[in-house]
């Protein structure tokens, strides 16, 4: 069963991702060297008790269905089928699907966090300069204590997640240590 309180959540944005677009390849690159670091990560968070949310793009579907993307993106051989066998949830797992680029913008990410009384969020996923950046940013704005793993996150360029992960540190007082830095149980406590 997933944990139904914790001051912590591991949320992992947009890992269950086909990568048919355009720029897919580019972000790839960047992606595939990440999710290892991601699948320890969650491993630890469920080892500590930390409640996992994928929050996901519904990719303009709003019939969606987020086992039916699991499946897609493993079953039909897409770009991106590697990180999802990586990153596969498991059924004690939340998920919530999102029209846009913030995980909290239209979605019941908020009523959700509520629910787990989280204070400390840690978020993961791709792409760093926007979805992430952009549920950071919303994170904060709702006086969460933002924690973004450097490396946790992939931009389509290296350029362009330095920057989005020097925006969390700088503007909103993100923690952006590495991820084998970090300590569930601290974050918990603090």
């Amino acid at each position: 069963m997933a944990p139904d309180k914790s001051p912590v959540v591991l949320i992992m944005l947009d890992v269950i991702n086909d990568l048919d677009f355009p720029e897919a390849e580019d972000l790839l690159r960047y992606a595939l060297p990440m999710a290892p670091h991601l699948k320890d990560l969650r491993s630890r968070a469920v080892s500590a008790g930390v409640p996992v949310v994928y929050v996901n793009d519904n990719y303009g579907k709003w019939r969606s269905d987020f086992r039916a993307m699991v499946d897609h993106c493993i079953d039909d051989g897409t770009r991106g089928r590697e990180i999802v066998e990586l990153l596969r949830p498991s059924d004690e797992d939340y998920f919530v699907l999102k029209p846009k680029h913030s995980g909290f913008y239209s979605t019941t990410l908020d009523i959700l966090l509520a629910h787990l009384e989280a204070r400390t969020l840690v978020i993961t996923g791709i792409a760093g300069n926007i979805c992430v950046l952009f549920t950071a940013n919303d994170a904060y704005m709702r006086d969460y204590r933002v924690v973004v793993p450097c490396d946790c996150v992939a931009s389509n360029c290296v350029e362009d997640n330095e920057f989005a992960l020097r925006q969390i540190e700088r503007v909103l007082k993100g923690d952006v240590r590495p991820s084998t830095e970090l300590d569930f149980d601290k974050l918990a406590r603090e």
